[in-house]
């Protein structure tokens, strides 16, 4: 990534955060209610910052292909029905930067983001103007067309299925564990990987934050786990906070070979997020009737390359191997099923989920960037000041 010359950015404030709990949400993000006061400021004049995807990347993402702009907010009247949020936490996932390209073989499932608009996103919201009973004033909400933008105002229609958070969920853990990254680490591993007790479970991408997930409701099915990762520090962590049995570091372990010592009997179900050379590695390794879930392949969406398949197909048929990949929108009818299972094990201690946080609006496409370069753990938050 290189930075552009003409946006100069504020550095992040990063936090770290590990687990969940009353006293993490509390330190990181608190319940932000909007008072009478912030509710009496939203007016025609209010400053509206937005972060506009200015054109497509060629290859890598940079500040060039994002422009930052302050519009004012206009007519704040509203009609029956509707309300105006104001953005607050910014969840960012790879699959934006897919959408941010065109031309692609798959635009009828995953429509590009239009040129000169903010960019498309979703974001936990405070209501801060209300003429709908169901989502008074003060209440948070996820907002799945949110953008990069401070406010947003949404009629009736839009509000058909939305919702506010049900009580006693915080927006740490709605943007994270209980988040799109959760759900689509549920879904993935249980109803594609299928995996067994004593089954040996291979996840790449192990330490962000739909990997970690997968990683612990493996362990909890009873499975021997095994996380790839970048760096000695990370692949520790994956044992020490996690309790999987081991580990694989790309950056300085040859995957193949350490794969054959930890997994000398072959891998049952390979969970991966990253694609390329370790997907072709560890399908290498497939037992027979192995599954490999097809969840992201990451080390292909900031490249102007098409992400590869295995190179040999032969062994897939011969060790009667499936793959298959998937889309969270194909379970989104089941999402109650898996925030059930997931609230049931965080409240148990089963499940801890870290979140990376960062602070502030102007440093959204640096946040951005960081999905792609592996500069962050766990699920990456964006808060907004």
């Amino acid at each position: 990534m290189h930075d552009s010359n003409e946006t100069k950015l504020t550095p992040s404030r990063r936090t770290v955060l590990g687990g969940i709990g009353a006293g993490l949400v509390a330190s990181a993000l608190p319940m932000m209610a909007a008072s009478a006061a912030e509710t009496a400021k939203i007016g025609p004049k209010t400053v509206n910052r937005q972060w506009l995807l200015k054109s497509r990347p060629k290859e890598k993402l940079s500040l060039d292909n994002f422009e930052y702009k302050e519009v004012a907010l206009g007519d704040t009247t509203l009609k029956a029905g509707d309300i105006i949020v104001r953005n607050k936490v910014f969840a960012p996932i790879p699959s934006q930067r897919v959408r941010m390209a065109d031309g692609t073989s798959f635009e009828a499932l995953y429509r590009p983001m239009s040129l000169g608009k903010p960019v498309e996103a979703s974001a936990i919201a405070e209501v801060v103007k209300s003429e709908n009973p169901k989502f008074p004033v003060g209440a948070l909400m996820n907002v799945g067309g949110a953008g990069w933008q401070d406010y947003v105002r949404l009629n009736a229609d839009q509000l058909t299925r939305q919702s506010v958070l049900p009580a006693g969920l915080d927006p740490i853990d709605v943007s994270s564990v209980y988040g799109v990254n959760g759900i689509t680490a549920y879904f993935g591993l249980l109803r594609l990987g299928e995996p067994k007790e004593g089954d040996t479970v291979v996840v790449s991408g192990a330490s962000g934050s739909v990997g970690q997930t997968v990683l612990q409701i493996a362990r909890i099915k009873g499975c021997k786990v095994i996380g790839i990762a970048g760096g000695k520090e990370k692949c520790a962590k994956l044992v020490n906070d996690y309790g999987i049995q081991g580990t694989i570091d790309y950056k300085s372990e040859n995957v193949a070979e350490k794969l054959k010592t930890l997994a000398p009997n072959g891998v049952n179900v390979f969970y991966d997020n990253v694609g390329g050379t370790i997907m072709q590695d560890v399908v290498d390794q497939m037992a027979k009737f192995g599954r490999v879930v097809l969840c992201g392949a990451i080390s292909a969406y900031d490249s102007k390359n098409l992400a590869p398949g295995p190179r040999d197909m032969l062994r897939v048929i011969i060790y009667s191997v499936k793959l298959q990949g998937f889309q969270i929108t194909d379970f989104i009818g089941e999402r109650d099923v898996a925030l059930a299972d997931l609230r049931k094990w965080k409240e148990q201690g089963l499940i801890k989920h870290k979140v990376d946080v960062r602070e502030g609006f102007k440093n959204l496409p640096e946040a951005f960037f960081s999905l792609f370069t592996g500069e962050k753990e766990g699920t990456l938050l964006v808060k907004i000041a």
